[in-house]
């Protein structure tokens, strides 16, 4: 296993905020402002690491200031990067909630055991979080609702869903 099968992605920049070297950072932590207690944040190669200080809540994230950028045109740079930690640095998760990054490229199987897909991504629209399922078969991505009646089981260990889809979300 390499360093980063264990990297778990916390944050993204979305470019620089105001001219001293500011980045707005959309946080994916579940309270975003506890993104600065998993410092240092880190690129996904490794190769830097920056120590988050956080400046205001802003809309749609956060305005931090990144150590080493100085300067706006350096935070410009950064726009688009993508901010890790290690997976041990993350606190444990009750049985019934999980880490996004653990659930994509699971295999859905429906309640009689044909294969439905594999999660492609999880993704949240303001209703609730929807599992994005593909595979042979379906001509489009489906958006699966992750809720206990849609998912009742995630074996994690198995490296599978089980899923009760609504009617008519799969074709026949």
């Amino acid at each position: 296993m390499s360093e980063t099968d264990d990297l778990i992605c916390v944050a993204t920049i979305a470019g620089a905020f105001g001219v001293r070297g500011e980045v707005r950072l959309k946080s994916f932590t579940a309270e975003p402002e506890a993104i600065a207690d998993y410092n240092p944040l880190m690129t996904e190669d490794c190769s830097r690491s920056f120590e988050v200080g956080i400046v205001n809540v802003i809309k749609n994230g956060l305005s931090v200031r990144l150590s080493d950028v100085a300067t706006k045109e350096e935070a410009d740079a950064l726009k688009g990067v993508k901010l890790f930690v290690p997976r041990d640095r993350l606190p444990s998760l009750p049985d019934d909630e999980f880490y996004h990054a653990d659930l994509m490229g699971l295999e859905v199987f429906d309640t009689g055991g044909t294969k439905l897909g594999m999660v492609k991504s999880v993704q949240n629209h303001g209703a609730g979080d929807l599992l994005e399922i593909h595979g042979p078969g379906l001509k489009t991505t489906v958006l699966l609702p992750f809720t206990l009646a849609s998912v009742p089981t995630v074996d994690l260990g198995a490296g599978r869903i089980v899923a009760d889809p609504p009617e008519g979300l799969f074709p026949e």
